[in-house]
């Protein structure tokens, strides 16, 4: 049953439209994923609470109408400045909002003209970051041996697996053991960023270290987590960056420019891209590796590349030649002349 356009009653105001988008379109109708779900949640949090001291008015109360393209812009400006949050964490608020708006446009006609206005604030522009990512000695020096102990094994696994895979930390700690193919065309099965699905090959080192894992630990099913903490249960995303900060700190006393590295979960996975780009790997290919929507996320690797090669062509003393002027012959000219 499709929704109809609606005039402004109590079926379209905005605390139903605001319950109407979580509990039923975004959930059952768009199939975000909960990791979706839960950053449009906190922006309508900080939203409402911005709008309620602005305004003085409650959430409860709050018409579409409110919702003017000031408002958001204010709200936006707030983030920046107050909350110092950056050009990038502002825009993915701003998508929430928009993703709202546009559903409410089709619910509440009375309201198109302030919801038009409202969905006219533009994304902000900023300038990308250089990427950063580690050398081929410096990832194998965090990845390190795999030690004797569980811990020591399991962190050993778990940053392999980062590295081989190029998996976001979200996707890694999900990884169940039935995920894992190790006979025949070795892989994990990674559940990605809306629900997506993909499988990455193994190389023959980590299928061998996550043998020896599965041996240690020959109680863990098919449900279980393949990375699990101590108490058997998943892993949480600061417990993997406080690991690998431990590894980094080890491996730091082997190769001393690491101490001045900052680095992240992320950083692997950007490691990972761009030593497949350096190896000469297709961009296409490195986007469906790493899960991207589109070889343009993917580009900024090649971006990366260039850049550094053109800091290390800098370095080069210039060949110490004249630039002669190319003089074009008359025929050339009178052309020219009659364009």
């Amino acid at each position: 049953m499709t929704n109809k356009p609606q005039t402004a009653d109590s079926s379209s105001s905005f605390p139903a439209l605001v319950q109407e988008f979580f509990s039923h379109y975004i959930v059952d109708q768009r199939a975000l994923s909960p990791h979706t779900v839960a950053a449009y949640r906190d922006t309508f949090k900080l939203f409402l609470a911005f709008t309620q001291k602005q305004l003085g008015i409650l959430p409860t109360a709050l018409k579409l109408t409110d919702f003017t393209a000031d408002l958001v812009l204010e709200f936006l400006d707030h983030l920046e400045q107050e909350r110092h949050n950056t050009v990038r964490s502002r825009n993915a608020r701003l998508a929430a909002l928009r993703a709202f708006l546009k559903f409410a446009s089709h619910r509440d006609m009375a309201s198109l003209h302030i919801i038009t206005q409202a969905l006219g604030v533009p994304m902000k522009r900023y300038e990308r970051p250089m990427l950063g990512f580690l050398s081929r000695e410096e990832i194998l020096a965090v990845i390190g041996n795999s030690g004797t102990t569980w811990i020591s094994q399991r962190d050993h696994l778990l940053l392999a697996l980062l590295y081989n895979t190029g998996a976001r930390v979200s996707e890694i700690i999900r990884v169940q053991v039935a995920d894992v193919v190790i006979d025949g065309a070795a892989c994990v099965h990674l559940h990605g960023k809306g629900r997506k699905q993909r499988s990455v090959p193994l190389w023959k080192t980590t299928v061998l270290t996550i043998k020896a894992w599965l041996r240690l630990n020959s109680q863990m099913n098919a449900d279980s987590a393949l990375l699990p903490n101590r108490k058997g249960q998943t892993m949480t995303r600061s417990n993997v960056k406080l690991r690998l900060n431990l590894a980094v700190q080890s491996a730091s006393k082997h190769l001393a420019g690491l101490t001045k590295r900052k680095i992240s979960p992320h950083i692997i996975r950007h490691t990972t891209a761009m030593h497949l780009l350096q190896s000469g790997v297709d961009i296409s290919v490195i986007a469906l590796w790493l899960g991207h929507e589109s070889t343009a996320m993917t580009h900024m690797y090649v971006e990366a590349d260039l850049a550094m090669k053109e800091v290390a062509l800098a370095k080069l003393q210039e060949p110490d030649t004249k630039f002669q002027r190319y003089k074009a012959p008359d025929a050339l000219m009178q052309f020219l002349e009659t364009l």
